[in-house]
């Protein structure tokens, strides 16, 4: 898409869905299963941050509770309750509230809709060359390549 074909503004709400719902190996995908993500960002030629619209249908969580090496995180709240889980606990998160995770800091975090609505929010993380990812309640680790690919782990290192 050219600059020119790019919109100024649009409808978040109608934007496409990825058609992929995470890279995670196969093993982890029903977890994230009910998870549908709009990329906001490409839109409008974003390349140093990502911007999500994203969907937990009931009984879905965000991802696989992780913590980044070099990359912050926020999300923000639009619609339906979220409970947020992370070292320290949970907390329920509805619309208006935001949490954020600094790069670095070791708190592994997700969300997960445990109420019978879908849960709408927003998530900006930015894209930090040589980024890491720990997954503490897995045998799973992440790096991003050079190519701005995610290459999964075992914790000893051997590829999925």
């Amino acid at each position: 898409m050219s600059t020119n074909d790019r919109p100024v503004a649009i409808v978040a709400a109608e934007a496409e869905p990825k058609l992929t719902t995470s890279g995670y190996p196969a093993r982890f995908l029903p977890r994230v299963s009910g998870r549908i993500k709009q990329r906001l960002g490409p839109l409008f030629g974003l390349a140093n941050f990502g911007v999500n619209r994203t969907r937990l249908l009931p009984g879905a969580q965000s991802a696989l509770r992780h913590s980044h090496t070099l990359q912050d995180e926020f999300v923000y709240i639009l619609e339906g309750t979220a409970i947020l889980r992370t070292n320290g606990g949970e907390t329920v998160l509805s619309p208006g509230m935001c949490a954020g995770f600094a790069a670095g800091s070791g708190d592994a975090h997700h969300l997960v809709n445990r109420s019978d609505a879908d849960v709408v929010y927003l998530e900006v993380g930015d894209r930090s060359p040589g980024d890491a990812v720990d997954y503490p309640d897995e045998d799973l680790r992440a790096q991003l390549t050079a190519e701005g690919f995610w290459r999964f782990l075992h914790k000893d290192g051997t590829p999925y």
